[in-house]
């Protein structure tokens, strides 16, 4: 008997209701061009609104963010290794990494 990935994550209907619909244009039109590219100096239009912070089924946290704006790329690979991993690999001008959670960062 396979498991479908989606069972056991009523949350995954959220994101097909108008409420969501709302929040996602809403978000999009705060924050127009994905963060992760303005942080590389590049200026790409955002097709995602992305939870920050792991909602896990959290009706607060997935209803209320906080949120991003992401253009689908930054979202399904840069975001989700992010989320794997536990901190970000982006650099600073200075090549330094800027996440604090980076090991490199970590006294």
């Amino acid at each position: 008997m396979s498991i479908r990935y989606d069972e056991g994550r009523p949350w995954k209907g959220w994101y097909s209701t108008a409420r969501w619909r709302k929040t996602r244009l809403n978000q999009l039109t705060i924050e127009p061009l994905c963060r992760m590219c303005r942080l590389q100096g590049r200026f790409t239009a955002a097709t995602v609104c992305d939870h920050i912070e792991r909602h896990s089924g959290n009706p607060d946290k997935f209803w209320n963010g906080p949120f991003q704006s992401l253009c689908k790329t930054h979202h399904d690979a840069t975001k989700q290794a992010e989320e794997h991993r536990g901190f970000s690999t982006a650099a600073g001008t200075d090549g330094w990494p800027i996440d604090p959670r980076h090991p490199a960062n970590r006294g």
